[in-house]
């Protein structure tokens, strides 16, 4: 490994870890007056983001991605605009720091505080997802810590007119990275960084960095994120794959359930909590799924079945193709779902608590002895009643943005907003207890 390298980014996390002590204390109001100048700078960006991004767009790397992975490489107006309102939403956010969680008074007279704080220095690496820049660093800054991004290949130029958007964001009050500074309401400019370079030898070299850096997110495919976790000295919280399910019950209204189907799988097949599989249940199933099926091939979604839904779509002359074992444990991301018929509650509740990765899964019913059933018996870090999948996401649950979303069961679990990006620590005040 070149030392160079290894130099290099060690320096990017010594300046974070400085950086990190800086923010822990920083007031509230300096760091929302930052993310509110971050969120006009890209309303007054486009021009030079979006050149930025065609700049990516333009080369071989992009040009090899699949549809999926090209469409979350591309910004636009609109989503340039969403990005601005992320970041005002994360603005206008309670701060998460400073929270009492416990607070209780010993017999021996010792006052225990137990309060939320930043984690430290967290590093973000992540694939062709332009939005991921921003919603790590504003999630980071708001939450009190600092940040090291590590973007892919195919999104170098867009990674690296964003962040250079959020250090001039943080300099309009950062003179430079001083303990001094939080007391004065300033940010300083090295709680954001970006590795600048693609070389894959930088982020092997981070991934050992365990005295600067806490804590690794990665996010993107299955073998970036694993390759990430059996290589990292550092802990890692990370979601392997979106394998979600939604299950029609026999309860189900068939109308809601096949608009929440639609949703669930074409609303954006590309995203980690789009429906990779529909379970449906034997009473209702010649009735419904062809109705559904073709409302799905409108969509141009590809149907794979099980033998009992291939033969009900036989019947009804609607095209399909016959799934293979591994069909029905695939995170497709793509615009085709498994379909099979179930029994009964418990063989859906077992099916997906052996084939699904614990993401995202949803029952369509109006029984709601099965609906809590299945919301209670369900092992994945979000279950629905009568909802899309789709609804998995930091925006959506008011986080204003997410830092990713975990499968994990250690420390945070689902869409990660400020409070999953903090610990805590106790702070115990004595009138000169001595232990015995």
């Amino acid at each position: 490994m070149s030392a160079d390298l290894t130099q290099l980014v060690t320096s990017l996390a010594q300046r974070a870890r400085v950086a990190a002590l800086v923010l822990a204390t920083t007031p509230t109001a300096a760091k929302n007056a930052a993310l509110a100048k971050l969120a006009d700078l890209i309303d007054a960006s486009h021009a030079p983001l979006l050149a930025a991004n065609a700049r990516d767009l333009a080369s071989p790397e992009a040009a090899a991605l699949s549809p999926a992975a090209r469409d979350r490489l591309t910004l636009n107006a609109a989503r340039l605009k969403h990005l601005a309102e992320s970041v005002r939403e994360v603005a206008a956010l309670p701060d998460a720091v400073g929270d009492v969680l416990e607070d209780f008074t010993r017999p021996n007279g010792l006052h225990i505080r137990k309060l939320r704080v930043p984690i430290g220095v967290i590093g973000i690496i992540y694939e062709a997802r332009p939005n991921v820049t921003i919603d790590c660093a504003v999630l980071c800054l708001k939450s009190g810590n600092a940040c090291i991004l590590r973007g892919g290949k195919e999104c170098f130029y867009t990674n690296t007119a964003l962040v250079e958007l959020i250090r001039r964001a943080l300099a309009e009050t950062a003179a430079s990275p001083s303990v001094a500074l939080a007391k004065e309401g300033r940010l300083p400019v090295d709680a954001v960084q970006l590795v600048p370079t693609t070389d894959r030898a930088a982020l092997t070299a981070l991934l050992k960095l365990d005295t600067l850096i806490h804590c690794l997110i990665p996010r993107g495919g299955e073998s970036l994120i694993r390759f990430v976790a059996e290589n990292s000295t550092i802990p890692v919280i990370k979601h392997y794959r979106g394998v979600c399910f939604v299950y029609v019950d026999a309860a189900a209204d068939l109308a809601m359930a096949e608009a929440i189907t639609v949703n669930a799988k074409a609303s954006r097949p590309s995203a980690c909590n789009a429906a990779e599989q529909l379970l449906i249940h034997r009473t209702v199933a010649e009735k419904f799924l062809p109705a559904v099926a073709r409302a799905l091939v409108a969509k141009k979604v590809s149907l794979r079945c099980d033998a009992a839904s291939a033969a009900l779509l036989a019947a009804a002359k609607i095209p399909y193709s016959a799934a293979t074992d591994a069909d029905y444990t695939t995170e497709f991301l793509d615009y085709i779902i498994a379909i099979r018929v179930v029994d009964s509650l418990d063989d859906a509740i077992a099916t997906i608590n052996r084939d699904s990765s614990n993401h995202s899964d949803a029952i369509v019913t109006a029984d709601a002895t099965a609906a809590r059933r299945f919301l209670a018996e369900v092992d994945s870090a979000t279950v629905y009643w009568n909802a899309s999948t789709r609804f998995t996401d930091g925006f959506e649950f008011g986080y204003g943005a997410e830092i990713g979303i975990s499968t994990d069961r250690l420390h945070a679990r689902g869409p990660m907003g400020l409070r999953e990006l903090c610990t805590h620590k106790f702070v115990i005040e004595g009138t000169g207890q001595v232990r015995a």
